[in-house]
Parts: structure tokens; C-alpha cells; sequence
């Protein structure tokens, strides 16, 4: 029977896709005697904590930051315990404090948003474009004197357009801060993101590209902004020269030292991640090959477009996105899709919180605090320099519209070719059908 007169499976025709779909865990379905081995290094070694030990054996994190930052293209870097912990440190290395605003994408992890009010910021939340990712357009119409950093999310696997991100940002005096969670790898025009803007931040945890369950690390090619991402990061400022600095030590220049926190990466999560390092490239490869396999297959296909790509040169391949004319044809055919044994989703659905979508952070919408006094909003600082600021479910309709629209299909590295391959057969039997 030709594909196109199938019945759909949905209606009760046989299933496109009949092997099993992979979890999204590149790195983490990978993970083998590599790993295992550097943990047990670790674990023979008695090394443990990143700062000191017994003599003569050399911190895993340390080596870690050093291959990572090679990698990447970048001086310097320094590994935390989390992405998250990573974004923060970076905001308050960057200056960022009571009475400044930080922007931010309207589709992003939850994460990207909360650590500017970690950070005693206010968030200000701006639309994405067709790429899914800050739409430069929105980022320049949100621009005020209060505007300190703005977050360019590589969202989903791919570079935003840092051309006119990062010329606007120039114009305005504004500092960028790459949010590489989930395009470890990734480039833009030639250049590894998180080598572009002012800093960097990646994501090790489970879903993550590569992965250690947890970690981050932050990248920059500015001497003061990893000395002060330092300081804050670990408050016991044991990675200072000639150790813990205590009342022993004075600061080298004004602005260096301050109280700050605990966020520093484990040996073990460090041991880890430089096994994990080595596949990078690898996983990268098979991703891209598996994306483009499907996407060669399915092109051309009348009413179902592609996800604009800024530099597809520098996609990861970690994801497929297309959109359907609609929000009700998305949410039709994304249960078709999965009926066909293909795991698929629409990007925003409102009934069902995802805490991708800025409509969904409750905790930013209704301005909820710690207590009660409400900052940062209600900041002296901030009223002070003529802050106000309100969110709505609504405030950005070109996101919710964009993604109630889309597609979405994880590309995980273990697909084999027969997978891709019935995985475009399910789309386009899908297609012929509502599109």
C-alpha cells in the first residue's frame, strides 16, 4: 500500500515507527568504562575536593576547565556545581544588582529567568522569532536606562543571531550573556557559542548534550569577570592565589573580593565530564546526520515549515521543529505523530505547564518573593531609576503563537538510519493527511 493511502494509526493503521523511541540523554545513553574508570581514578586517588588534597595529584575539575575552555575557543573558565549556579555568578560578575534589569527570552528554561532575581535584578521578558530564539527586534524595543545584560538563549540546540544581538547590545552599553544549556558544541559563524558574547554559561545536567547528571561551567575572555565569577562562587575564596584567603589576603584590585557563595563542581563531577568531553564532537556528528537524514526527507511538504536557522552550520542537530499552520493542527498532529510511534509534542499547550514557556513561570508573573517586602521589585534602587514593571500571561503573543504552531521531535545520537527514515515516512504520511 502506497504511504500516502495509508490509514493514519491514529484511526487504526499500522504504526510508521516500530523500534524504540530513545530518551533524549545524548551523553547520558552513552556513558561506559570511560566514565566508570575516571571515577574509580578519583576515588584511588583520595582527591576529592577541587582545591586541595593529598600532594601530587592533580584536580579532574581543573583539567576539565582547561580542555572545555580549549574547546571552545576561550581564555579562561571555571565549573560549577550547576548552569544555573553558573548564569548567577556570571550576572553578578557582570555588575548586575539592586536596580538594574536583565533581559530575557520569552522561551527558555525557567532557570534563565530566576537567576536574575537570584541575581537581585528584575527580570524583563521579550518575544522570540521563527528561530525559536531572542527576537533582536523585541530585545532593542525593551531596552531601558535600567537595562545591564542582556541573556541570548541558544535555544533548543541552536545559535540566536548574534550579529544584531551583539550590535545592539554595543550601542545600548549592555553586556551579553551566552545561555548555552542546550547547545553545548554549537557554533555561530565559525565561532563556538559561549565564545561570543561577554560570557558564557553551559549546562551538564541529565538531558544535556554531554553530561554528569549535574554541573555547569562559565567561559569568558575577561581576566576580571572569571576573577570575580570566582569570588562569588565559592565563598571560601580557596581558589585564590596561596589558597583560602581569609584575613590573610587582600584584595588585588577594587572589586575583586566580596562575600559570595558555594557553588563549586566536585572532583567526581569533574572526572567525569572530561570523559564525557571526548565525545562531544561525536555526538554532535551523529545528531546533525540524523536531523539532516529526516529533514532532506520531509523537505518540500506544502503548509509545514522549518525552524528558521540563523547559522545552520551551528545547529547541534539535538531537535527537529517545523511548524503547521495552527495551534489546533499542532496539537492534532502531534498526537498523530506519537500514534505513529514517533515521539512528538507541540511546544505550548495551555493546559499543560511547561516551564519552558514564560506563561507557565508563575513565580515571575505574580512577582512572588522570598518575603515580603517584594524585591527586587519593590527595590528603593529600582524605583529610584523609574523601575516598574508588569508581566501578563499575554504580554508576548508572538512566542505563544509561534509555538503553539510548532512541531517537535527530539533527535537523540542513538537513531539509526532506519529509525530517521521511518520517523520521515510518519511525518509525511501525517501530512498527507491534514496538510
Amino acid at each position: 500500500m502506497e504511504l500516502n493511502t495509508m490509514r493514519l494509526a491514529i484511526e487504526g493503521g499500522p504504526k510508521s515507527k516500530t523500534t524504540e523511541n530513545f530518551p533524549m540523554y545524548p551523553g547520558g545513553y552513552e556513558i561506559g568504562e570511560l566514565e566508570k574508570q575516571a571515577v574509580i581514578d578519583v576515588i584511588n586517588d583520595k582527591y576529592l575536593f577541587r582545591y586541595y588534597g593529598p600532594a601530587n595529584v592533580e584536580s579532574r575539575v581543573k583539567k576539565f576547565e582547561e580542555e572545555f575552555v580549549a574547546k571552545i575557543g576561550v581564555k579562561y573558565g571555571l565549573a560549577t556545581n550547576s548552569c544555573t549556579s553558573a548564569l548567577i555568578s556570571s550576572l553578578v560578575a557582570m555588575g548586575v544588582g539592586p536596580g538594574d534589569e536583565v533581559i530575557v527570552p520569552g522561551y527558555t528554561f525557567f532557570a534563565s529567568c530566576a537567576c536574575i532575581v537570584a541575581a537581585k535584578a528584575v527580570p524583563v521578558i521579550v518575544e522570540v522569532d521563527d528561530s525559536l530564539t531572542i527576537d533582536p527586534n523585541d530585545f532593542e524595543k525593551k531596552i531601558t536606562p535600567r537595562t545591564k545584560v542582556v541573556i541570548a538563549v541558544h535555544m533548543r540546540g541552536v545559535p540566536c543571531d548574534m550579529d544584531r544581538i551583539l550590535s545592539i547590545a554595543n550601542t545600548h552599553n549592555i553586556k551579553v550573556l551566552e545561555d548555552v544549556a542546550q547547545a553545548t558544541g554549537g557554533s555561530y559563524h565559525g565561532k563556538r557559542l559561549g565564545s561570543i558574547g561577554d560570557m558564557g554559561a553551559f549546562s551538564f545536567q541529565y538531558h544535556k548534550i554531554i553530561t554528569a547528571g549535574e554541573g555547569g561551567i562559565i567561559t569568558t575572555n575577561d581576566e576580571r569577570l572569571i576573577d570575580r565569577s570566582m569570588a562569588y562562587h565559592d565563598t571560601a575564596a580557596c581558589w585564590r592565589p596561596g589558597g583560602p584567603a581569609g584575613r590573610f589576603v587582600k584584595a588585588r584590585y577594587e572589586g575583586e573580593l566580596f562575600p559570595g557563595v558555594n557553588f563549586r563542581m566536585s572532583e567526581l563531577t569533574g572526572a567525569v565530564l572530561r570523559a564525557q568531553l571526548t565525545r562531544l564532537d561525536d555526538l554532535l556528528l551523529r545528531m546533525n546526520s540524523n536531523k539532516n537524514r529526516i529533514k532532506n526527507a520531509i523537505s518540500g511538504i506544502k503548509g509545514l515549515e522549518f525552524r528558521r536557522l540563523n547559522d545552520a552550520a551551528g545547529d547541534t542537530g539535538i531537535v527537529l521543529i517545523f511548524y503547521v499552520p495552527s495551534p489546533e493542527l499542532a496539537g492534532k498532529f502531534a498526537q498523530a505523530l506519537n500514534a505513529e510511534g514517533i515521539g512528538a509534542s507541540s511546544l505550548h499547550n495551555k493546559s499543560v505547564p511547561d516551564w519552558h514557556v514564560y506563561n507557565h513561570w508563575d513565580m515571575i508573573l505574580n512577582k512572588w518573593t522570598s518575603t515580603s517586602d517584594g524585591c527586587p521589585y519593590t527595590c528603593p534602587h529600582y524605583i529610584a531609576k523609574g523601575g516598574k514593571i508588569e508581566y501578563s500571561p499575554e504580554m508576548n503573543p508572538k512566542t505563544l503563537e509561534l509555538l503553539g504552531r510548532s512541531i517537535h521531535i527530539d533527535i537523540p545520537p542513538q537513531l539509526s538510519a532506519q529509525d530517521c527514515d521511518m520517523i520521515a515516512e510518519g511525518i509525511i504520511k501525517v501530512s498527507n493527511a491534514y496538510l
